[in-house]
């Protein structure tokens, strides 16, 4: 069964890790705010999304890579935000590189929401990321390797 994934951020680092999921044959739906990040996703494949509640509407896992803490809460938890639009049991990577103190209030946040989160921060930059062989640092406060690794 193939997961429908979700991608929210797509800077130097998310545009080519998204790309990476569409060549592997993933059903992908992104956002960005830069409106032309999201038209040279969906020229290769992805469904482009208003805002990162319709992604989450669209998904069974989330991955996000932005730039700060602020820009993840603000992804997570606003007006339109993932939090608004997740279904249950889906799962959340955050792939930025942020506080682990935000991060596991995040967590926090979207299990009392039903949702799992994994803090997955990124090593090895833009050339890594193109060539699909980032190492990828995965914590997680609950277990949720079932519900996460099965796509």
């Amino acid at each position: 069964m193939t997961r429908k994934i979700g991608f929210i951020g797509l800077g130097i680092m998310g545009r080519p890790m998204s790309l990476n999921l569409l060549k592997a044959g993933y059903a992908l739906s992104v956002f960005d705010i830069n409106k032309e990040a999201v038209a040279a996703l969906e020229a290769a494949g992805a469904s482009g999304a208003g805002s990162p509640k319709e992604v989450a509407a669209n998904s069974e896992i989330i991955f996000t890579m932005l730039p700060n803490s602020r820009h993840v809460k603000e992804v997570m938890t606003g007006e339109n935000g993932i939090l608004q639009g997740a279904n249950k049991e889906s799962v959340i990577i955050d792939m930025s590189s942020i506080s682990p103190v935000v991060s596991k209030e995040l967590a926090a946040i979207a299990a009392e929401a039903g949702l799992h989160m994994l803090d997955a921060p990124v090593s090895g930059g833009e050339p890594k990321a193109i060539d699909g062989t980032l190492a990828i640092m995965v914590g997680e406060a609950r277990a949720c390797l079932k519900a996460c690794w099965t796509f």
